[in-house]
């Protein structure tokens, strides 16, 4: 029997960057794009590669546009590490696997180094199949922590628990990383938003703005550890700017989660560098009337617009700077 599970790409509506420091985050993951994992019983244990994967090349150029679009690892690394970290996690809680091996195989069409969290799909994916294959159940939350796990220790990669979170429960999260609910359960306290009206979300991005997440995170960090007075505020700022978005939502004022998404972006502008691209587009955004900020570390935008007429004039405005435009499908927005 061939187990096929899959993933699906985050959107950070609000709050973010703030998720990886003890803040608060609204997010939904969209069906536009799809990670796939497939696993199934064989006598050797064995990982095949993907294109991203491939050290062959024909030339130059071909080698430069594969980095542009993985970056320098892949996905075996993911792989990998939530293997190791699936294995550990049973072994450390008595959870006795079956003595049988699997040839796993992936693929992912979700743009990758653009803050949609595509790697992050591709081992949410993984550690599904793992659970079916070996008959493991973990609950949501902790399911998160394991996939956050592998990139952060086993990888070091800077990242948040935001992305995990939202794609181990697939529906609209919002998510409160406040210190003390951390220390004390060890994950955050997290809400499924059932039954919201979200306002008319659009997506956009270049991929030749992508970048790793750890080119924001790293310094963010470092500043966020030394108690930086600038940093401090825009993490409590950023988790008011949620609480304020999810009151706008459930009365429905579309101008207040407007205004609030701009303000997400222009707090981050203020407080980290960011490149003259994705200023761009953020700005070609709202000149339209839309609102933009970033759904993740940067390269791809969120917001919201009005009207047909609104999001028409958005896309061909887009679309001549070559800047894909996406109505995001939600997934479980009762």
């Amino acid at each position: 029997m061939i187990i096929e599970t899959s993933s699906y790409p985050r959107a950070a509506v609000i709050g973010n960057p703030s998720d990886g420091y003890f803040g608060k985050t609204i997010a939904f993951v969209f069906s536009n794009f799809i990670a796939k994992v497939q696993l199934y019983q064989t006598p050797l244990l064995e990982i095949k590669p993907q294109r991203v994967d491939e050290t062959i090349y024909n030339n130059l150029e071909e080698l430069v546009n594969n980095v542009n679009f993985a970056g320098y690892y892949g996905g075996m690394r993911l792989i990998k590490g939530m293997v190791k970290v699936f294995y550990e996690y049973c072994k450390s809680h008595n959870i006795k696997l079956a003595s049988k091996n699997f040839t796993l195989t992936y693929n992912s069409n979700i743009p990758l180094r653009l803050g949609l969290a595509g790697s992050s799909a591709i081992l949410t994916a993984c550690l599904k199949a793992l659970c079916l294959f070996y008959e493991v159940y973990i609950e949501p939350a902790i399911f998160a922590n394991l996939v956050l796990s592998v990139e952060t220790n086993e990888l070091g990669i800077s990242a948040g628990l935001q992305d995990r979170v939202t794609q181990a429960f697939e529906k609209p999260v919002f998510m409160n990383f406040d210190k003390k609910i951390m220390t004390k359960q060890g994950y955050g306290d997290y809400r499924v938003l059932q039954y919201v009206r979200f306002p008319n979300f659009y997506i956009a991005y270049r991929k030749d703005l992508s970048e790793g997440t750890e080119t924001i995170h790293n310094n963010l960090k470092a500043r966020f550890e030394i108690k930086e007075s600038k940093v401090m505020k825009a993490m409590i700022r950023w988790a008011q700017i949620t609480e304020e978005f999810k009151i706008a939502l459930e009365k429905g004022d579309y101008q207040k989660m407007h205004d609030l998404i701009n303000e997400n972006f222009d707090l981050r502008r203020n407080l980290i560098p960011v490149s003259k691209g994705n200023i761009e587009m953020v700005e070609l955004a709202r000149s339209t009337g839309a609102s933009a900020k970033f759904t993740g570390s940067g390269g791809a935008i969120i917001g919201t617009y009005t009207d047909e007429l609104m999001y028409t004039k958005l896309h061909d405005l887009m679309s001549s700077h070559e800047i894909e435009v996406i109505k995001p499908n939600i997934l479980n927005n009762n």
